[in-house]
């Protein structure tokens, strides 16, 4: 299991403070002669002749992990691609501060972001991330680590409501609309010790790929002329790039998975109803949409995962997941998590606006055939194809619910400073017309008519049915499928005719919404182009599905960080 913390005490400017029980680091379980049992620690009986030799071993053992005591590392502390294991590692050795680390990821946002490559992906930087460093440093030096996330830095989809820096949504209409409650996610994330770094680009009214009225475009760390995806491409493209360790996304189509697989990270939308979207647009009483994690690995996903899920009375749907959440994801971390896992391998294409026939789409199915290879000479026992009945035609019923106009008004309402009440206001906006083209579509469509939400409710009823089924048949763990079936559009296309946007994606997942749904990073094409591989699994397994990304990432280890965005000097 993962750490464990007890409270401390409480500060009114922290909230609750958090220790580890045996404070050590549970990656060094069988260092000496210490077992960690159950979060203590034990020391194993010794012979009277070696006793005062074992017992220096274990006090210079333990002091190496006091806060403020320097240690011998073989591997020194490293900026890019840094882990949440690997900071907190480097807090405990004294090697590194909450502030340090925050100014460092501050300077690339700088140099990466803002200039050089302008890759654009943060809209606001929180004003008081040095000041919560601070905070955090000085909470260390008392008492030790706050929190699972204690100083991690942590980018949110600006979709999403945090004190002290507005919630755009990407959009010029609301540039200076500052909320004033956090979400309920975002106050999970600082109760566990991470700094909100900033608020990221993302599709303007949180759809599509990332161009908005308030930022323009955003560009890929891997090739400038591409889109980052979107909807959360700001989330995808800050990650990527290394400005901070580990960001937040949300989907109600593709909005995470597209990202994820397009900056060569790892993804989930989790099963609707695990995280709560209070104090985000598209929230409650909407379903589809749901907050979920996008990192470099799926260890940070797993830790990530645990702060952000449980239940909050303001979001009803969140009452489904309870009793549904484990003690811990990272439980679920096992290297040889594919041996003897059985996958059914989905090949037909059902990405939105996919052109099979495409050399584009060839170039991607060429790493999809590699990954299926990956996973059977991880173990993995691999049912090629499967065949899910009439997927296609049921997966074209969608339609959206007629608890769209509600969900804009529980979003606003929640702030008494909100500029508008209804989307009607908005449209009305004497600066609507400055909103790009895919959020005007976003917000100018109507509620569907009650006839083709109900045929939509039925196809999905179906759908969900025939997938269960298909797995029962051929006991799967898991369905396998390309996550999303195109390399990233360049922005000419996406900013100009023909306007492609949400290219190749499957839907799937939303379509069905109680589904989980991970990314995890398959290679490059022959363009050097980020692709990925998609695990889909029954409603609430997470955990599984956590468990077959990892023994898939660390058979493969494909993630690699992009050439536009390297070490600046001095950096560590």
């Amino acid at each position: 299991m993962g750490e464990v913390y007890k409270t401390r005490d409480t500060r009114p400017d922290l909230g609750e403070r958090f220790e580890r029980e045996d404070g050590i680091n549970s990656e060094n379980d069988n260092k000496g002669n210490a077992l960690v049992n159950e979060g203590r620690i034990k020391l194993l009986h010794v012979r009277p002749s070696n006793s005062m030799a074992l017992l220096a071993f274990g006090l210079l053992f333990l002091l190496s992990f006091v806060p403020g005591c320097n240690r011998s590392q073989s591997q020194p502390f490293r900026l890019l691609e840094a882990s949440i294991e690997d900071i907190h590692n480097a807090y405990q050795s004294g090697e590194l501060t909450s502030r340090q680390l925050v100014q460092l990821y501050l300077d690339r946002i700088e140099a990466y972001d803002k200039n050089g490559p302008t890759i654009n992906s943060i809209i606001t930087v929180n004003p008081r991330a040095l000041e919560e460093a601070d905070e955090l440093d000085a909470a260390f030096s008392a008492s030790g680590f706050v929190g699972p996330l204690h100083g991690i830095p942590v980018i949110v989809k600006d979709q999403a409501d945090a004190k002290d820096m507005p919630t755009t949504m990407g959009s010029l209409l609301l540039q200076d609309y500052f909320p004033e409650k956090d979400a309920f996610a975002v106050e999970k994330l600082r109760e566990a010790g991470a700094i909100i770094l900033g608020k990221s680009t993302l599709g303007e009214w949180g759809g599509g790929d990332t161009y908005g009225s308030l930022f323009g475009v955003t560009r890929n760390p891997y090739a400038l002329d591409r889109t980052v995806g979107g909807s959360s491409g700001g989330t995808g493209g800050s990650i990527s790039a290394n400005f901070a360790t580990v960001g937040v996304g949300q989907e109600g189509f593709a909005s995470i998975r597209r990202p994820s697989t397009w900056n060569s990270l790892v993804g989930m939308r989790p099963t609707a109803g695990l995280i709560s979207r209070t104090g985000v647009y598209g929230g409650w009483p909407s379903i589809n949409g749901s907050l979920g994690p996008m990192t470099r690995t799926v260890k940070d996903l797993a830790t990530l995962l645990d702060v952000l899920v449980g239940y909050d009375p303001e979001d009803p749907l969140t009452a489904r997941g309870v009793g549904n959440i484990p003690d811990s994801y990272t439980n679920f971390l096992d290297n040889n998590g594919l041996r003897g896992a059985r996958l059914g391998v989905l090949r037909e294409s059902i990405g939105a606006n996919s052109e099979p026939e495409s050399e584009d789409f060839v170039k991607v199915s060429e790493v999809f055939d590699g990954a299926i290879e990956e996973l059977k000479a991880a173990g993995a026992e691999v049912v090629d194809p499967i065949v899910i009945p009439n997927l296609k035609e049921l997966l074209a019923k969608r339609a959206g619910g007629p608890d769209e106009d509600e969900s804009f008004t529980a979003f606003f309402s929640r702030n008494p400073n909100a500029p508008f009440k209804t989307r009607q206001e908005v449209v009305q906006s004497p600066d609507f017309a400055k909103v790009f083209r895919y959020g005007q579509q976003l917000l100018r469509r109507s509620p569907p008519d009650d006839s083709s939400h109900y045929q939509y409710l039925l196809a999905r009823e179906e759908l969900m049915t025939n997938l269960l089924k298909v797995m029962a048949d051929n006991r799967l763990d898991a369905i396998v499928h390309k996550s999303v079936e195109h390399q990233p559009t360049l922005i000419r296309d996406g900013m100009n005719p023909p306007y492609v946007n949400t290219k190749g994606v499957p839907h799937l997942n939303t379509f069905l919404v109680f589904v989980p749904t991970i990314t995890v990073p398959a290679g490059f094409t022959r363009d050097q182009l980020p692709a990925g591989i998609s695990f889909l699994g029954r409603p609430f397994s997470e955990g599984t599905l956590i468990k077959l990304a990892y023994s898939y990432e660390q058979a493969t280890l494909h993630r690699r960080q992009p050439d536009s965005t390297p070490s600046l000097p001095g950096e560590p």
